[in-house]
């Protein structure tokens, strides 16, 4: 199990089999490169493709709890890259 307090996120990462989250409480946001930020709840599982650059974590406003499924291809179950800036992470003023 994974908490995020509110503003805190992933780097931006891949995991070479993919992975699926399972929100266990609270209100988070994903996003895949190129793509538009999602809320995630409990409730829904959020799963992304192997080598799918994303990241993950709880919205500006509220704390997110989450298991992460993802399996290990030859010993490495992620690959981390840059951190998420605050705009990516907050375009035009989002917040929850």
């Amino acid at each position: 199990l994974v908490t995020f307090e509110p503003g805190a996120r992933t780097a931006w990462h891949t995991h070479p089999l993919g992975q699926t989250l399972v929100v266990t409480a609270g209100c988070g946001w994903v996003q895949r490169e190129g793509g538009a930020i999602e809320e995630i709840r409990p409730g829904g599982n959020h799963t992304t493709s192997p080598g799918e650059k994303h990241w993950h974590g709880a919205t500006s406003t509220t704390a997110m709890s989450h298991i992460a499924v993802q399996e290990a291809l030859d010993g490495l179950p992620v690959d981390w890259l840059e951190q998420v800036s605050d705009a990516q992470y907050r375009p035009a003023g989002r917040t929850a």
